[in-house]
Parts: structure tokens; sequence; C-alpha cells
């Protein structure tokens, strides 16, 4: 059998096709695992916000390091101890310019943090730089690592 320009041109445009539908294929499920990962992300900062403690236990990590802009390091006990014991009374959290990459089963996070509290009738605010690592586990994103960090 003889392989002409038309066999060549069908066998190509059929790679490019396959190529372009597995391409779209992987895109689909990043841009499910980063819809999955934004909801963990929005998850932690409401349970940030209400002190929920067994939300927070479910977000985190066996193995999470907590790390803050002060320096200080935590493991998950510690860092839920932290904002549960905490006498500050946290008004509000947000975590502006969010953007989320996945690779495999990991995600890294960075936002800002901005907060408002009041400790002792003292009103603080809060805005730092922070960068979190989320990895898959058992089918749920979890909080691996999260470092803050002071801005410029």
């Amino acid at each position: 059998m003889e392989i002409g320009r038309r066999h060549l041109a069908a066998v190509g445009a059929l790679a490019i096709g396959t190529l372009n539908l597995l391409q779209s294929a992987s895109s689909a499920a990043e841009s499910a695992d980063e819809a999955a990962v934004d909801k963990a992300i929005e998850a932690l900062r409401k349970a940030l916000l209400e002190k929920d403690k067994a939300r927070l236990e479910l977000l985190s990590a066996d193995q999470l390091s907590y790390g803050h802009s002060s320096g200080k390091v935590q493991t998950k006990a510690e860092f839920v101890d932290g904002v549960m014991t905490s006498k500050a009374l946290t008004k509000s959290i947000a975590f502006p310019e969010l953007s989320i990459t996945v690779v495999g089963d990991a995600a890294i996070a960075r936002h800002l943090f901005e907060a408002e509290m009041e400790t002792d009738g003292k009103p603080t605010s809060v805005k730092i730089g922070a960068l979190q690592v989320w990895q898959k586990q058992t089918g749920n994103w979890k909080l691996l690592a999260r470092q803050g960090f002071k801005l410029a």
C-alpha cells in the first residue's frame, strides 16, 4: 500500500486532534481541582473567622507546618489550639489577590491576608502576604504548609 499525502494529512490531523483533546481533558481536570482548592481556601478563611475547631482540623493535614510572618512555626495541634485560645476578637478576614496553581496532587496558593481584629478593646489591622501549599489526601484538599510574610 502506498502512503500518499492524503494519508499523511489524515494521520497528522488525527494526531493533532488527539493532542488537543488530551490537553482539554487535562485542563478541565486542573480547573476542577483549582475550583476545589479555592473552595477549601474559602472554608479555611471562614473556619479561622468563626474559630471552628472541627473545620480547622478537617482542612489541615496531620503534617501541617504553619508559619507566621513573625517566624513562629506551628504544628497542626499548635495551630488549631492557637486559633481557639486567641484573645483577639477577629472581625474580618479576607484573602485578596488569590492565585492558585495545581500540580498533580499539590496546589500552591498565594494571596494577601487582611484582617481586622480587636484585643482588649484596641483595634488592630493585619496585612501580610501568604503562601499556602495544599495536598490532595484521600480525595480531599488539605492544608499541608502555610507561610506568612511581611510585605515590603
